[in-house]
């Protein structure tokens, strides 16, 4: 049975057709595949496990079912829903990870990733990252009060929004010394990660050895998945 990676789905209630594609994918999966990975941004925005947000009932269930059939499924934190936590975890079956993780990909040490740590380049959201991921912040955060999260959140979105749109594209792409780094400090030939939107297949070699960087595509006009199995990786592309 193949396993199946997906990242940055960005579901959101002002999307329900990008919801309902990913509950009608993960339903086709489940007991069919080893295990699904989610790397990153699921959600446009988490703030917090005790948002009782309706749109996502049918994504909770969908990935609980998934886990019942014995499809496990494994969440990576993105930049967008690093908040997620233990009573997710609880309501959807899922397992959460550590970023990055190294897992046995068919007998391939594959290491796993978001891919926004890889964008060096970018020193203002490197700067910013390391304050979002700081336990201490996040335990700030979660202790204010809902409404008031979902705010900031809003705002973070819209400031998001206007940082990247004066950016240069190149910046908000990974470093190549940074993706041949991790490939060096975890001994890995395949590392798959999303973040960039830029999905694709890279093939490197470095210092005699065949290496490969899977980028995963975002969910925003469509399902991007890569399906995996012992002879083949291959990016498809969901209709919504």
């Amino acid at each position: 049975m193949p396993t199946f990676f997906i990242s940055d789905l960005h579901l959101h209630p002002a999307r329900p057709a990008i919801t309902r594609c990913f509950t009608r994918f993960v339903s086709a999966i489940q007991g069919h595949a080893e295990a699904l990975y989610i790397l990153g941004d699921l959600f446009e925005a988490w703030v917090g496990d005790d948002h009782p947000e309706p749109a996502y009932v049918p994504v909770k269930r969908g990935l609980m079912q998934c886990a019942q059939a014995g499809t496990p499924v494994f969440v990576l934190h993105g930049n967008r829903d690093f908040l997620l936590g233990p009573r997710f975890a609880q309501e959807t079956g899922c397992t959460l990870l550590d970023d990055p993780c190294c897992i046995d990909l068919y007998g391939r040490r594959t290491l796993l990733m978001h891919g926004d740590s890889l964008c060096t380049d970018d020193a203002d959201y490197q700067t910013l990252r390391a304050r979002l991921r700081d336990p201490q912040w996040q335990r700030q955060a979660l202790s204010l009060p809902l409404e008031e999260r979902l705010s900031l959140a809003e705002q973070a979105r819209d400031l998001s929004a206007l940082a990247v749109r004066g950016k240069d594209e190149t910046i908000m792409d990974v470093n190549a010394d940074a993706v041949l780094d991790v490939f060096t400090s975890r001994d890995v030939s395949l590392l798959i990660h999303g973040h960039t939107h830029r999905p694709g297949i890279h093939r490197l070699q470095h210092r005699g050895r065949q290496l490969e960087r899977i980028v995963l595509g975002a969910w925003y006009e469509q399902g991007s998945v890569l399906s995996a199995d012992y002879d083949k990786l291959e990016l498809e592309i969901l209709s919504t």
